[in-house]
């Protein structure tokens, strides 16, 4: 597969399925661009006239009515008003590639999500942080001293965990997808049907019979809207109305399992994340038993991307259609001891499964909140500010994960798959006050501290110079690659804390395909479903799997 191929595919850039999807709105009469013209040409005119006159409040009515015309009328008001409009109005700019792995604090983290997408997460379609939150909608500035929050999260996904508590059933998930009976079949589709049993048991320690189905439903439909994202398509709407139906009884379960964890009433409750959360939550302050609730509900867009990582995985991997550089370096680094690191900061096996994800990038790029910056200019506020308009704009700056990782200014020959990239480049255990200062920084941009888990291991969550967090156990660092290079878990201080947990999983998921001799190939059907297999990626399920004799 080429590299053009690479980039296009349905789970190259997330931000560019976004974009494509605002610019094209399932054959709108009214296009977004003239809306945005409209109001800001009104708004233009009336600063116009703020010397010599009040300005008159603008009347929108008529471009909205119109705009209105457009939209099935059997859609609910409220969902109109909160999910169809805020979509139409947003906007997601490209930032630019970092040279180093930082994101500057002006680009934040609070309240970073596309505004039509709050109705999902909140009963009032907006923030509504006494309910709980997710540290990834979180600020810096208030996530408590040194990243507090971020590293309570990374306490339930450390790697010195994988071992002895999630990879047996993440094996046992692996055993049950790729079982003999589902060779030669559509793969994606019974991916999912069994996901959900990892995700929970994962999270909770449930699985079968003990996830209701209203539990199964509300995953299943928030992640199809994450996928389909435009809120004109019909099942957009339906999916996003269910989620808002099933979310009490959501939040509600999970509450009551999260009781169960902190009372000892399940088997092994301390192979879940949750329980590590609880116990190294302190005093409640920055991860209040509400906001383990919402982690365990907001994971839904954090996990999903698994799908969209396994597609592309066997979308390379495919011996008749994949790409035959990923097909070689996988031959070779699994005919030899993959396993071994051999002083090195990862084995071969992780630094294949590193440069897949650099490749992939499921995760298109970092949306961070930015404000608009007329007020502190001579041309006053935002229309909205200013004149009371009832429909507010809001704006978001996207860091790309996929562009920062092929940048050239990074890499030499960013182009070419080679897993052994990452042995020349330097690791979040290296980035001291020394390091910094070589790079020509008086002194480290984080202040690197370690907080101490209360969970009885001797493990503690360290941060890099850089402010990438990182666990050191028995006085052993397992650091990550903290390089701009190397994009696809995002960066710095808002580097995603689960980055570790999906490589080991990823490494099983490959030694499994490797042990029993597993082979991908298109199914070549004439008509193969189609499935949303993860954030802006609804896919061609025409992929599957034999075993080679």
């Amino acid at each position: 597969m080429s590299e053009k191929q690479q980039l296009t595919d349905s789970n190259a850039d997330r931000s560019e399925n976004l974009n494509a999807a605002a610019d094209n709105p399932g054959g709108l009469s009214l296009e977004r661009r003239a809306l945005l013209f409209g109001t800001a040409a009104v708004a233009a005119g009336a600063l116009c006239n703020q010397a010599s006159a009040a300005p008159e409040q603008p009347d929108l009515s008529a471009a909205l009515a119109k705009f209105r015309a457009t939209i099935p009328s059997r859609f609910d008001r409220q969902y109109v008003d909160n999910a169809v409009v805020p979509f139409f109005l947003g906007s997601i700019f490209a930032g630019e590639r970092p040279i180093l792995p930082m994101i500057d604090l002006s680009l934040t983290k609070q309240d970073a999500i596309p505004w039509d997408f709050w109705g999902m997460l909140y009963e009032d379609w907006k923030p509504t942080p006494s309910e709980g939150v997710t540290v990834f909608l979180q600020g810096l500035e208030n996530r408590g001293d040194n990243n507090l929050r971020k590293r309570i999260y990374f306490t339930g996904v450390s790697p010195d965990l994988y071992a002895p508590k999630y990879q047996g059933k993440i094996i046992a998930f692996f055993d049950k997808l790729l079982d003999q009976k589902h060779a030669n079949k559509p793969f994606m589709r019974h991916y999912l049907d069994y996901y959900w049993d990892l995700y929970w048991d994962l999270h909770l320690g449930v699985k079968g019979d003990a996830v209701p189905p209203q539990v199964r439903t509300i995953g299943e439909a928030f992640n199809t809207v994450l996928a389909y994202r435009n809120p004109l398509h019909e099942v957009v709407y339906e999916n996003y109305m269910t989620v808002r139906a099933l979310r009490p009884f959501l939040t509600k379960w999970i509450d009551e399992r999260l009781d169960d964890i902190s009372n000892g009433r399940i088997a092994d409750p301390d192979k879940t994340f949750a329980y590590y959360w609880l116990k190294n939550a302190g005093d409640g302050k920055y991860f209040a038993k509400r906001d383990v609730v919402f982690e365990c509900f907001h994971n839904f867009v954090a996990l999903s991307q698994w799908g969209n990582s396994i597609f592309g995985v066997m979308n390379r991997l495919n011996d008749n259609g994949g790409d035959a550089a990923v097909r070689a370096a996988f031959q070779k680094t699994m005919s030899g001891s993959f396993d071994d690191a051999n002083g090195a900061a990862y084995t071969p096996l992780k630094l294949l499964v590193m440069e897949l994800f650099r490749t992939i990038s499921p995760n298109g790029g970092s949306i961070s909140a930015i404000t608009d910056t007329r007020a502190s200019s001579f041309y006053g506020g935002s229309p909205f500010a200013q004149f009371g308009v009832p429909y507010e704009r809001h704006s978001y700056m996207n860091t790309p994960h996929t562009d920062t990782s092929f940048d050239p200014r990074l890499w030499k020959e960013p182009q070419r798959f080679d897993p052994e990239r990452y042995l020349s480049v330097p690791t979040s255990a290296e980035v001291d006050e020394v390091k910094c200062k070589q790079i020509g920084l008086p002194h480290c941009p984080f202040h690197i501290t370690t907080l101490p888990v209360s969970d009885g291991r001797k493990t503690g969550i360290s941060n890099s110079g850089f402010g990438t967090v990182f666990a050191v156990t028995d006085g052993k660092p397992d650091p990550v690659c903290d390089y701009a290079g190397f994009a696809p878990f995002g960066f710095g201080y808002r580097r995603c804390p689960g980055e570790q947990l999906t490589i080991d999983v990823f490494a099983d998921f490959l030694r499994k395909v490797w042990r029993d001799r597993i082979t991908f190939r298109n199914l070549n059907q004439p008509r193969p479903g189609r499935v949303p297999v993860g954030p802006g990626a609804v896919i061609d399920d025409d992929i599957g799997f034999v075993r080679s004799a």
